[in-house]
């Protein structure tokens, strides 16, 4: 068996690519049959908008194993099978594609990071993995053999039937020559795909325009509605997101408050303000006159809290030092994987700190 493929770095985007000329490859018409297919979806989501594409393979092949993490077992495509993970299962955190005839292989592993590529259009397409990509059959043997026997009794004894068969023909038959030449092919495509995805994200043409009209943040890129998959597809359960719902107070420096010129270039402070603590991959939404979401992908809980008071400090600090800025802020935060993101528990427990005069609350996420 050849070396195993160097790991990339990749984001989902690259990766759906990569991994829809795979099941392309599938679909190819070839004498080179039987075929086994595994993929591991992570979530139900992911499969449904693939569903048409597997059935289709399905057709074609011996068997077709589709593995999700789930409470029940979705109905599969006639000729496959679904199998379900459990959420501490290490194979929860792959994506993954192997196709094996006795002629022919094909194989995408993809290890979520739980990590999120600054710039990127989307939570989703942004998301980063690290990824093997192979067009050896030898190397999609090697994938095949491994999830047969990580999945075990929880594939029917039809599927098990058929990969030892494909299995069996695969060792009678020695590798097609030229293999290396289409796996270097592939990897040069992913590598370059990532590339091309890296330079529109940082390049002076990149899009800003968002699909949906009025869903912007305070930069002008797309808003909360599309950057979260809302408007796309999108599943809970995998990228962790800290958000914080963040409510800000100006002081009145007379019975009637600021106004005018003085309550612009406060309002227009405390944002600027906001926004300098953010990170690059950070993301903050208006969601009321003095009331913002911000959107922090992969902080964990610690981290989140920790920021939050950071917050809260650097407008105090800007109070003492700024004849442009009185202001105290109030947060309500939570590290969740949930998607849509849990905004209206948010809104509720900010007003609930605002009452308590509590600077910083959390709720479960």
């Amino acid at each position: 068996m050849p070396d195993t493929p160097a790991a990339q770095r990749l984001t989902k985007r690259t990766l759906v690519t990569a991994s829809h000329a795979i099941e392309r490859a599938a679909l190819a018409a070839a004498e080179d049959g039987p075929m086994v297919v595994f993929a591991l979806f992570q979530r139900l989501p992911y499969f449904e908008r693939e569903r048409r594409v597997y059935e289709s393979i399905a057709g074609r092949a011996a068997a077709t194993v589709v593995g999700l993490v789930g409470d029940q077992v979705p109905e599969p495509p006639a000729g496959a099978e679904a199998v379900l993970l459990d959420e501490k299962d290490d194979l929860a955190r792959e994506w993954t594609v192997a196709v094996l005839t006795p002629r022919f292989g094909a194989v995408l592993v993809a290890y979520d990071l739980e990590q999120f590529q600054a710039g990127a259009a989307t939570l989703e397409s942004g998301r980063l993995f690290e990824a093997r990509t192979s067009f050896r059959r030898d190397e999609a043997l090697h994938e095949v053999l491994r999830l047969h026997k990580q999945l075990g009794d929880r594939l029917s004894p039809a599927a098990r039937s058929a990969v030892d068969a494909v299995v069996d023909r695969v060792r009678d038959l020695p590798a097609t020559p030229g293999e290396s030449r289409a796996d270097a092919a592939l990897r040069l495509f992913t590598a370059r795909a990532e590339r091309d995805h890296d330079r529109l994200r940082s390049g002076p043409g990149k899009t800003r325009e968002p699909e949906t009209p009025g869903d912007t943040d305070l930069a002008g890129e797309p808003g909360l509605l599309r950057w979260t998959g809302t408007t796309g597809v999108t599943a809970s359960g995998v990228l962790p997101v800290a958000v914080l719902a963040v409510r800000i107070t100006h002081a009145a420096g007379a019975p009637e408050g600021p106004i005018g010129r003085t309550a612009t270039r406060q309002h227009q402070a405390a944002i600027e303000l906001l926004v300098s603590r953010l990170r690059p991959g950070d993301r903050a939404v208006k969601a009321g006159p003095d009331e913002f979401m911000l959107l922090l992908p992969a902080l964990d809980q610690d981290a989140a809290v920790r920021f939050a008071y950071e917050l809260v400090a650097a407008f105090s600090a800007a109070e003492a030092r700024s004849a442009f800025l009185s202001a105290t802020v109030t947060v309500a935060l939570t590290v969740t994987r949930r998607r849509p993101l849990p905004q209206d528990e948010l809104h509720r427990a900010l007003d609930w700190a605002v009452t308590q005069n509590a600077p910083v609350v959390t709720i479960a996420g």
